[in-house]
């Protein structure tokens, strides 16, 4: 393996890798900060046994407790009787359904590699990416709180209702204020059973644990109960009349008999029943005219299985709030008052009810079904423990809520099933009545089912909660990741207590159960398109094997849960929708940057390739252009960037839109500069947290790699088509000429490229992304047209808050042969059809005689460059030049047959100059050159005033060191003073004259109109097409800038950018 040792450190042996992976535990939630816990404390580190959880004890029990619940108990037997039969049968369908797609999908998930503890948080985050798993696994956790509070007020109803009635701290007088007295009831003793449970989970989840079985238990046997009592109404039905007075339902709460009067010792005497309905216990009392009208009735409550109820309660029932509670077989003769009725003991409608409330208030019974995932850290074979395990528990609770609802619309009457509270059968619980052997086997049953559910969610919503904190997606969440030593979410508890809290401060379960039913459906929703997208985008590291999945199932699920959503509460949906928004949005802008590799990222690759494909076919037009910008920065020796007001600017010209790419250019090789170029990339796109692409390339030379960031940079379609980069402020003082000669072939390349160049001027002074300038103009001098760049950037500034108030002035220069006021009027009508609002100014400019300051400043100009010529070389270009003339001497002797005297006279002097070169201590330097490399290979020798002798075949030169430095200064005091005087005898060129003259007068009325600009735009006169002439370009626009101090110079690139038309 010696050819692969140098890479063992990030490629280790496959041998190590099977090793650390046979090791592999999938530790649960807190169990690795509660070892760290107990090694800082000395002790021995305890050894975390494998998980041994199979299919039946770690998914398929934990979700039948989690589904069967409150619900079931409390409100199945109301919506059967409310809704029917068949629209009962619609809403399990509907919700069940839901359920089983959503863990078809969530099972292909789950058995698509390692699912830590973390359950369905831990699989959407890492499908869907950081911003949907925080998202979703937050509306997880508030469904779960809201469960928690559900579950809690089920608990204080069972206890209130139907065991301890009288322990009722509010009473109510009246029978209208009965509602808020059950309400405030509940208020207080959910608040009460939240602190013990909340107190029970902080001192021991240990204990919530070992009670979970026999809470399952007791779910087990009620339901086996209401089976059992089903079966015996065919041979016995049990006996729970129900009192009618005419075709209304009485609460059957006090009185004993349901009768107007009895005989009692041969006397007609009243009953209680008399008294509820008159004003006195006499027969001749005034009583209400309906009582008086009808007779009294008893009903069978539960007729029994063969009794054919069963076609009485195939339709729904649905009311608003106080309708009473009736039969419509039974007789009834008129004489109600509805005003009165409220006050009457008859059985009516607590709230108003429809068929999309009842989904709401019946979904919650569907849930539970992550329960098995969520405990994926204790299972033994996690994939193919929670798909076997969940599709047979939702399976299972399918089939019991299908065949109860048929039973209870088979078995019971349809007035007792309307009554939620059980009145009619003197405060028994309704499924109750149907259990066998006793309703307390229900009672006590659904009492303890309750309180382990709550138990239940208040210990697996704080370690949700946890989860999410420690991952670090939602910084402000963080504070939730801590806990107790052994990991126990002391903090996040704490919340959820807290939202819990306000559940129960709603107090009625009907309110609560849809708030929760949004999260959850939220949660199902997502689940269901995290395994859409995979399964669509074909990802290679998608191999689930769990194979019975399908993407079209996977939108139904998702359209199925949309559906419910707006079906159950639409504002509550869009209440859930938008805290799930918000969420993301603080996740995406605020939240830590996480890479999961995650769903969402593989279905914006496909999206950018389809679109980039799309942008291929044929070239942008001219309505949709805008700048695609090309940024060339500088960087400081520290990788810092030297403009930041660029970046900027950048940001204030594409307002948001279009691409920016922020490119540089390191000089030297790839290999040694890979560091930095990744140091550069973070430095650019940090400052002034600019959005877009950054692009850095190494290159022997600034020169090539701006070359070839013109021509490569972007992918496809999406090409910068704008260059923009700095004014090289200093190129008068840099001693490398290079700075300028860059910028000026930078300029040559965009124009060959098509591409339109910006260049900002005085780059330091313009204003950041949070400055607001103040009332001012944005001046725009239009001296050439070159395609409408200059009409449009400033349109783009004023589009972002910073330029918002600047308004926008148009300058353009007149000729003498123009017409200025046809100009203007021609002017403001192209203005209106291009729908911009600018003021409009038309400068005329005449051809005046040529002023002495203009000729003046072009001869110093020429001098200048005149003089950067002429320049001498340095010493230590001289030295090389002596030492190239050197080797070449040697190379020519070597090469030359030389007679016998004259190779021995040359081998001696070559020794000589050789050994004196290598000491550094030589008197004499000898030059031995043939003609030719006299003429055509060192022609700056003649300058260098050498003597020189001609032999037959080479010329003979002998300098003594002295000799040679007072000639060499000698000479270059000549050449000095012969080249400074043909400088004061020079003549400027007429053209650069004229060049001259126009960037004067040009400045001269710039700065006068708008030396006091906000920005001026001015379009930028091409390079000379002969680089000769380069240095005086730089002197013209220098001129022509002069007194200005934010410029941006425009150059189009070839092409139209704004149009008139729509």
């Amino acid at each position: 393996m010696a050819l692969f040792e140098e890479e063992m450190d990030s490629n280790p042996m496959v041998s190590s890798l099977l090793d650390k992976l046979a090791n592999y535990t999938n530790l649960t939630q807190g169990a690795q900060e509660h070892e760290e816990a107990d090694d800082d404390e000395g002790q021995k580190k305890k050894t975390v046994k494998s998980p041994q959880m199979g299919t039946f004890m770690g998914v398929y029990l934990p979700c039948l407790q989690n589904i069967l619940g409150v619900i079931l108990f409390l409100r199945l037997t109301w919506i059967v009787g409310t809704a029917g039969i068949l629209e009962s049968l619609a809403i399990v369908g509907l919700c069940c359904s839901c359920t089983m797609l959503t863990a078809i999908s969530m099972s292909a998930i789950a058995t698509n590699g390692v699912v830590p503890a973390g359950g369905s948080y831990y699989m959407i985050s890492r499908s869907l990416g950081p911003e949907f798993g925080g998202a979703v696994g937050l509306c997880f956790y508030l469904g779960t709180t809201f469960a928690g509070s559900m579950y809690i007020l089920g608990t204080i109803e069972i206890l209130l209702t139907y065991i301890v009635p009288k322990a009722a701290i509010f009473v109510a007088e009246r029978k209208e204020d009965e509602v808020n007295a059950l309400l405030n009831n509940m208020r207080v003793y959910g608040t009460c059973c939240l602190a013990l449970m909340a107190v029970v989970v902080f001192v021991g989840v240990r204990y919530v644990n070992k009670l979970a079985l026999v809470f399952l238990a007791c779910v087990i046997l009620s339901i086996l109960a209401i089976y059992a009592g089903v079966f015996k109404t065919i041979f016995e039905p049990p006996d729970f009349p129900v009192c009618m007075l005419g075709n209304r339902t009485l609460q059957n709460n006090n009185f004993d008999k349901c009768l107007k009067t009895d005989i009692v010792d041969n006397l007609t005497v009243t009953t209680r029943l008399w008294k509820l309905f008159c004003d006195g216990t006499e027969t001749n009392a005034t009583c209400n005219e309906y009582f008086l009208n009808n007779n009294v009735t008893l009903v069978q409550g539960i007729p029994g299985l063969t009794s054919g109820v069963i076609s009485e309660n195939m339709w729904s029932q649905y009311g608003p709030l106080g309708m009473l509670v009736e039969n419509q077989k039974l007789e009834s003769v008129g004489g109600s008052d509805p005003a009165q009725d409220i006050y009457l003991p008859y059985v009516a409608n607590d709230i108003t009810t429809f068929f999309t409330l009842l989904v709401g208030i019946y979904f919650p019974s569907v849930t539970g079904i992550m329960a098995g995932s969520n405990r994926s850290g204790d299972l033994r074979d996690a994939q193919k423990s929670i798909p076997v395990g969940t599709i047979l528990a939702i399976a299972t609770t399918s089939f019991i809520y299908v065949t109860c609802v048929v039973l209870f619309g088979a078995c019971i009457d349809g007035v007792l099933l309307r009554d939620k509270f059980g009145d009619s059968v003197k405060g028994n619980l309704v499924i109750g009545t149907l259990s066998w052997p006793s309703p307390w086997v229900i009672v006590i049953g659904s009492f303890f089912s309750c309180c382990g559910a709550g138990l239940q969610s208040l210990t697996g919503a704080p370690r949700l909660l946890q989860a999410i904190a420690r991952d670090g997606i939602v910084p402000f969440l963080q504070v939730f990741g801590h806990g107790k030593a052994n990991g126990e979410p002391t903090w996040a508890l704490l919340m959820t207590a807290g939202i819990c809290e306000i559940g129960i401060l709603i107090a009625s379960l009907d309110s609560v159960a849809p708030i929760l039913s949004m999260f959850f459906l939220m949660c199902y929703l997502f689940v269901n398109l995290a395994c859409a997208v995979q399964t669509l985008l074909r990802t290679p590291n998608w191999r689930p094997r769990f194979k019975f999945y399908h993407w079209a199932l996977s939108f139904l699920g998702m359209s199925l849960c949309l559906a419910l959503m707006f079906i159950s509460s639409w504002y509550y949906a869009i209440v859930a929708m938008a805290i799930a928004s918000c969420i993301y949005k603080y996740i995406e802008y605020r939240g830590a940057e996480k890479e999961w590799g995650d769903g969402i990222r593989g279905l914006s690759l496909n999206a950018a390739r389809y679109a980039l494909i799309r942008l291929e076919e044929a070239p942008p037009h001219t309505k949709n252009w805008r700048p695609q910008l090309l940024v060339l920065l500088n960087l400081d020796s520290d990788q810092g960037v030297k403009h930041p007001r660029l970046l900027s600017l950048t940001t204030q010209l594409k307002a948001g839109k279009g691409l920016t790419i922020v490119a540089n250019v390191l000089e030297g090789t790839y290999l040694t500069k890979d560091t930095d170029s990744k140091k550069a990339e973070q430095s650019a796109m940090s400052a002034e947290r600019t959005k877009g692409f950054c692009h850095v390339v190494v290159s022997s030379n600034l020169r090539d790699g701006v070359s070839h960031l013109i021509q490569s940079a972007g992918l496809g379609g999406m090409k910068h088509n704008t260059v923009l980069m700095a004014w090289p402020g200093t190129w008068k003082q840099s001693n490398d000429p290079q700075s300028w000669k860059n910028f000026i072939e930078t300029i040559r390349e965009t124009t060959a490229a098509h591409q339109a160049l910006l260049v900002a001027k005085n780059v330091d002074s313009f204003p950041n992304n949070q400055d607001r300038l103040g009332e001012g103009t944005i001046d725009v001098w239009w001296v050439v047209h070159d395609g409408g760049m200059l009409m449009l950037l400033p349109f783009l500034l004023r589009q972002h808050k910073v330029w918002k108030k600047c308004k926008m002035r148009i300058f353009t220069v007149a000729q003498m042969d123009d017409n200025s006021i046809q100009m203007k009027k021609d002017l403001q009508m192209f203005l209106y059809h291009l729908r911009l609002d600018a003021e409009v100014e038309v400068v005329e400019m005449h051809d005046n005689d040529i002023s002495a300051f203009t000729y003046e400043k072009t001869l110093v100009m020429e001098q200048r460059s005149q003089m950067l010529k002429q320049m001498q070389l340095s010493r230590t270009e001289r030295e090389r030049e002596i030492q190239s003339i050197t080797d070449e001497s040697r190379n020519s002797i070597r090469r030359k047959n030389q007679t016998a005297d004259e190779s021995s006279n040359l081998s001696q002097q070559s020794s000589q100059m050789e050994d004196t070169q290598e000491d550094e201590v030589a008197d004499i330097v000898i030059f031995f050159i043939t003609p030719s490399s006299l003429s055509s290979r060192n022609p700056r020798l003649s300058s260098q005033n050498c003597t020189i002798f001609f032999g037959p075949e080479h010329v003979h030169m002998t300098w003594t060191k002295d000799k040679f430095f007072t000639e060499r200064n000698r000479n270059r005091d000549f050449n000095t003073n012969m080249a400074m005087r043909d400088l004061f005898n020079m003549k400027p060129n007429q053209s650069n004259v004229r060049r001259m003259h126009t960037a004067v007068k040009l400045n001269e009325v710039v700065v006068n109109k708008s030396q006091g600009a906000h920005l001026v735009l001015l379009n930028m006169p091409g390079p000379p097409r002969s680089r000769g002439g380069d240095e005086n370009y730089m002197e013209f626009l220098e001129v022509l800038l002069e007194g200005l101090n934010r410029v941006l110079l425009v150059r189009g690139g070839g092409r139209e950018v704004i149009t008139i038309y729509s």
